[in-house]
């Protein structure tokens, strides 16, 4: 989101982040999320609001993204009071977050032009906007077709089981009804500004665009205005693995290895995750015999700086959508190793949509053998199928540039939208 609040700045627009008071330390010293934020964006202007009396996030007991979500709800009484402090005239519009959406309706009764910030991929989007009509009536979840190809309009097939995991449970399912009416309601503001470029999802895009992905409905405007990208994480046996993968290749690599909050109970997600003991993750004398060709960090890498060195030949990456568009923005290939979320649906569209992948099989059980690392690590930096990635990669890097230079179509769509908002505000105050 800060991305994006510097392309406003960048077009003369002042900037305001509203956040909420969080229950989460960044680091033992006690510096919070808030305070890292805003330190690291010194020409935004940041508001927290006041913290409310919420009930106690562990003692509930339900999982902590519905105690976000409900924490979010509880605080749209004080982001309507903030709005309403706020002179009309110099309010432009409101982008939320994709799961912010609750505050649509404040935005809505104010008459504030209000849009959407869907930070992930367009095919990710349209799949996921497609799927209630794809859920309607059933009697069952989606689990049960386990790996049955579902066919999405723009969308590459997609093996069921690739889909978000909550969204597999019983339509009545507490997390999987939370999930898709958060999808729905995405698409229910005035517009979606999208973190991508027209020509690596144009496929998907038209889908968003057309009248084929939901039914009955047109969705409100689609901008592309990415990538919008930063400037310069599991258990032991798993490890392991990677590892004896990596020294078995024979290329220089750099590991940047953390270790998860190891639950997913309410407490153990409001903790920092535990600095890894790499003698207990790694083969014995691993760190040793890759010493000069391989180094293994504890703590997150400045992974746009890595991606952009000229070492980099690959970029084993669980595919988050963020850290895809960093690398085909430094033109390095991929090699999938989805793990969660949304991660394995990226997996298909970078595979089969975009070309600049290949999967590293095993991830669906979640261990990867370290033959597998191997081999695909070769197939990645030596081989014919890596030449190709290579190339497609480099071609890609070369639109995301373009995309974003004056006249570029993510230039240009960034303008449309404040047009757009302009003249919606005006039809507003009438």
């Amino acid at each position: 989101m800060t991305a994006l609040a510097n392309v406003f700045l960048k077009h003369g627009y002042d900037v305001t982040m509203v956040l909420v008071e969080e229950p989460l330390k960044l680091s033992d010293s006690g510096t919070t999320v808030i305070e890292h934020i805003t330190a690291s964006n010194p020409s935004i202007s940041f508001h927290v609001l006041p913290s409310i009396h919420a009930q106690d996030f562990a003692a509930s007991g339900k999982h902590p993204f519905l105690l976000m979500l409900e924490l979010l709800h509880y605080y749209n009484e004080q982001f309507e009071a903030f709005l309403c402090a706020i002179d009309r005239k110099s309010l432009h519009s409101i982008v939320l977050d994709m799961f912010c959406i609750d505050a649509t309706d404040v935005c809505m009764n104010l008459g504030v032009p209000v849009y959407t910030f869907f930070a992930g991929s367009a095919s990710c989007l349209s799949a996921l906007t497609q799927l209630p009509t794809l859920i309607a009536g059933r009697q069952t979840g989606l689990k049960e077709l386990g790996d049955m190809p579902l066919d999405f309009v723009g969308v590459s097939p997609m093996l069921a089981s690739h889909l978000i995991k909550e969204l597999l449970e019983h339509p009545e399912d507490e997390m999987c009804k939370a999930m898709m009416n958060i999808w729905k309601r995405n698409t229910e503001t005035m517009g979606v500004l999208l973190n991508t470029f027209e020509s690596l999802e144009s496929r998907a895009l038209q889908s968003l665009r057309g009248p084929l992905c939901v039914p009955e409905r047109i969705l409100p405007p689609i901008y592309c205005v990415g990538p919008l990208v930063g400037k310069g994480a599991k258990d032991v046996e798993k490890q392991k693995e990677i590892a004896i993968g990596f020294e078995r290749s024979g290329q220089r690599f750099l590991w940047s290895l953390r270790m998860p909050a190891g639950s997913d109970s309410p407490e153990k997600y409001l903790e920092g995750c535990p600095e890894p003991e790499l003698d207990a993750l790694l083969p014995q004398g691993f760190l040793e015999r890759t010493n000069g060709r391989g180094l293994v960090i504890k703590s997150w890498a400045p992974q746009m700086d890595v991606l952009g060195h000229r070492a980099t030949g690959a970029f084993v990456t669980h595919c988050r959508w963020n850290s895809v568009l960093e690398a085909i923005v430094a033109g390095v290939p991929m090699l999938c190793l989805p793990l969660e979320g949304e991660q394995r649906m990226n997996k298909v569209s970078m595979i089969e949509g975009m070309g600049v992948a290949v999967e590293l099989e095993g991830y669906m059980t979640g261990f990867v053998k370290a033959g597998e690392v191997e081999a695909k690590v070769r197939l990645v930096i030596e081989g014919e199928e890596g030449r190709h990635l290579r190339a497609r990669v480099a071609a890609l890097r070369e639109e995301a540039k373009a995309a974003l230079e004056e006249g570029g179509p993510s230039r240009v769509a960034f303008v449309q939208f404040l047009l757009d908002v302009e003249n919606l505000g005006k039809q507003l105050g009438d």
